[in-house]
Order: C-alpha cells, then structure tokens, then sequence
C-alpha cells in the first residue's frame, strides 16, 4: 500500500509499503516532494492528480529496486555507490583509475561533506573557479592547472550527477549552466615524419628480436600499448599475414594482468601485416619457441602464449613496454615521443600516402568522426596537396600555330 500525506504548506510526503525485510521490519521508503507552482496548489482535483502520479512512479522505482533515498544523502555517500555500480562495472581500467584519481584528490573534499540535494549549479561553478586559483596544485609547484584537468574534473561531475538524475536521486542535474573548460593547452600531437622514420628503423638494425618486433608493430599496426601487451600467438596467423585484436592489458594488478576485451566494437579487428613484418614475427617465434623449450619447468602461465613475456611466460607489464622504448629511443637519441604516439605516426604516414580514410579508421579501430577530430590537421594538409592537381587542369592549351 502507499500514501501520501502533507507535511507542510507546499509539501507532501510518498510513502511505499514493501513488506519486511529478513529482521522482520518493515520496509517504508519515503520520499518528499515540493509543489512549486502556486497555481497546482490552488487546484485540488488537479494537485491531487500530480501527487498520485508522482507517487506511483515513485512505487515503481520502489519496487524495481532502483530507488536511492537522497534526503540527507551525502554526496560523499552517493560517489560510494556511484564508484560501486558504474566506475568499476563500466570503466576501462585507465579511465576508473583517473576517475577515482580526481575524485579523490579534488572532488570528495570540496563536495563530500555536503547533502545531494543541497548542491546547485553556484556550488559546482564556485568549485570549477576554485581550480583555477594558483593554490589549486597538490604538488606544490606555483603555475595553475592544466586545461586538461578542469576539463577531467568536469566531465566526473557530470558524470556523478547524471547517475544521480538517472537513478532519480536528483530531479535535475546542477551541471546545468555550468560550461565545459576550454582545453587550451592541449598538447599537440606527435609523431615521426618520413625521415625520422628512417632514423627509427636504422636505429632498430642491431637491437634485439623482441623489440624490433615491439617497435615495427606499434609502427606498422598503430596498435594501442594494451593491445600490444595482450598479443597472443594465437591472433598471429604467420600462414595468412593477419592478426586479430582480440584482448588487451591495461594494467598490471597485484602483479596478474587486467585482461579486458577491446576497447569499444570497432577496436575489435583484424589487420594485414605486410610481408617485412610477417618475417621479422616468423624469426621472432623460431626465438620464443627456443626460449619456451629451454624454461619448461619454469613456465607458470598456462592459458596463453605472450609474444611479449616473462621467463615463467607471464606477460610483461604494460608500462615496461613504454619503458623499453624510451631506453631506446635515448639511446639512439631519436625525438622523444611516447610509445603511444607510433601509433600516431603510423595513421599519420597511411593519410600522407593516402591510404582511404575508410580503411585507415578500421585498421585504427575507430570511427571517422573521432579520426577526424585527432587527424584533422594531417588530412588538411594532405587535401590540399591534392587540390594542387587541378592547377594543371585550369591552364588553357596552347593554340598551334598556323603554318606561312
């Protein structure tokens, strides 16, 4: 059974009945509302209409377990439950790991002591102006915070109260009226051009199998590092030239791996190696089956075979890989760029050779849209080197001249 009952001039109180719980007390959950409109209040038939429509929806949310009490709810409390039922369900390792990160650091200390829904869009514009102020750094340094981090800290906020608003704990969200930062001081975006490239490859010669290979696929592939830390010799089909993405390594967690699945559908794929790789890979296993045979006893991982791997066979760390690569491209005192961005040079070097756009977002794994925001300023470029073909076109032909 559920009720309504008035509790002040323009207040009313829902209460759903839902039995008893296993201690044999009852469940009431309660819930009140405020009827701003003075008109609705001056009508009876019609206010009553309203109660009884917010409280059956109030039953159903009730009833279908979804219903969060927010009346002196802490923020602090409802980012508990938010962390529990979304960040660490949803959330890819790195991004739960830099939202917990922010919200820890700047967020729970602004907000937490304060009740949901006391917190408005003045609370959340007073907290965003307070991270531009110089003592908004945790690290002592005197400079502001990067663009980048009120960026981060707004899109959490966002986050948190729009499952706030989705779980029905709040009405309306107080991000409402709050504008995005602008990210001005975004890095730019690096990568190698055709001659540092050769540099890259001619630095490779003499190095070991492992990260020739390591490189020349993080240049060839544009793999992401988790996918690169998460190959398998099973996705590598020596035979046909191909190999599948099929899981990835964000991280590293009491020393096991975090094996996830792709980062989104289109991250889910299978890309042509050219015939150079295929090689290099096929000497690279003759190497690894060598090192396999020679540590039998040793091997601990028992479900896959890593390209890139401990001597027990567990996968190597992904921040190793990163680590590797920047051994080496100070040793050979190339640009310094991180692992991550061969595979900026990689999409970079297929629009400058004008390779359909189509097929480059597949073999990247994403979509052209969100290609276009990251590469934009490469196609330009490359557009308009090919408007300059049309020059030709244009010029009128010369007239022959007639003969005495």
């Amino acid at each position: 059974m559920a009720s309504i009952s008035k509790r002040g001039k323009n207040s009313f109180q829902l209460t759903v009945e839902l039995g008893y719980d296993a201690q044999g007390k009852r469940v009431q959950p309660r819930k009140t509302i405020t009827v701003e409109d003075p008109a609705l209040l001056r009508a009876p038939v019609r206010l009553q209409k309203h109660l009884d429509m917010e409280l059956a929806k109030f039953q159903m949310d009730c009833e279908a377990g979804i219903y969060i009490k927010s009346e002196r709810m802490t923020f602090e409390a409802f980012v508990g439950k938010w962390k529990t039922s979304f960040v660490n369900v949803e959330l890819e390792e790195k991004t739960k790991e830099n939202y917990n990160f922010q919200t820890a650091k700047r967020i729970l200390p602004y907000f937490g002591h304060m009740h949901m829904e006391q917190i408005r869009t003045m609370h959340v514009n007073d907290f965003m102006d307070s991270l531009r102020k110089p003592g908004a750094r945790k690290d002592g340094q005197a400079k502001p915070l990067g663009s980048a981090t009120l960026v981060y800290n707004y899109r959490v906020l966002r986050s948190i109260f729009g499952k706030a608003v989705e779980w029905r704990v709040l009405p309306v969200s107080p991000m409402q009226g709050v504008t995005k930062p602008k990210e001005d001081d975004v890095r730019e975006m690096q990568y190698y051009n055709e001659k540092e490239i050769a540099s890259l490859f001619s630095a490779l010669e003499n190095e070991p199998l492992h990260l020739r290979v390591l490189i020349t696929l993080a240049v060839t592939t544009g793999l992401r590092r988790a996918e690169l830390a998460g190959l398998t010799w099973d996705v590598i089909d020596l035979v046909a030239g191909t190999v599948e993405v099929k899981k990835t390594i964000p991280k590293m967690l009491n020393g096991e791996p975090v094996i996830k699945g792709p980062k989104n559908k289109k991250s889910l794929r299978t890309l042509a190696l050219s015939p150079s790789v295929v090689e290099e890979l096929k000497l690279f296993y003759k190497e690894w089956r060598k090192e396999r045979f020679n540590i039998e006893d040793k091997w601990e991982e028992g479900k896959y075979e890593y390209l890139f791997c401990h001597l027990n066979g567990k996968p190597v760390d992904p921040q190793r890989l990163s680590k590797r690569w920047i051994a080496f491209h100070r040793e050979h005192k190339l640009k310094p760029i991180r692992l991550h961005d061969l595979r900026h040079t990689n999409i970079s070097w297929m629009i400058f050779m004008k390779v359909h756009s189509e097929a480059i977002s597949k073999r990247a794994g994403h979509s052209n849209m969100k290609m276009m925001e990251i590469y934009g300023h490469v196609f330009e470029s490359v557009d308009r080197a090919a408007a300059s073909v049309f020059d030709g076109m244009m010029k009128p032909a010369k007239k022959k001249k007639k003969k005495a």
